[in-house]
């Protein structure tokens, strides 16, 4: 069985400042390509994590630790994902002003 590519609905949200625990904004929302959530982080990552690759109406900085990735399924549900120190990891939701 053949598995395909599903396009996913990513929203980054980042804090005013780097490091900060609250606060988060919308920054960028985008459509990525995947086989897998795993697949979606690691694009969204190496996206903008490379200043050739990021799009030039990207007003965030660059992806890094305690940044959030929503990635919204619509009926399949809604996933957020914080970037810690080992790497992606699930979290229940955020607290955005």
């Amino acid at each position: 069985m053949k598995t395909r590519k599903k396009s996913y609905d990513v929203t980054i949200f980042q804090t005013p400042i780097f490091r900060q625990k609250k606060g988060y904004q919308q920054v960028y929302r985008l459509e990525v390509e995947g086989m897998t959530h795993r697949d979606c982080l690691d694009e969204v990552f190496s996206k903008f994590n490379i200043k050739e690759r990021i799009p030039s109406d990207f007003a965030g900085r660059f992806i890094g630790t305690g940044d959030i990735l929503f990635i919204d399924e619509g009926r399949k549900g809604q996933y957020y994902y914080q970037l810690k120190p080992g790497g992606w990891k699930k979290i229940n939701r955020i607290h955005v002003i």
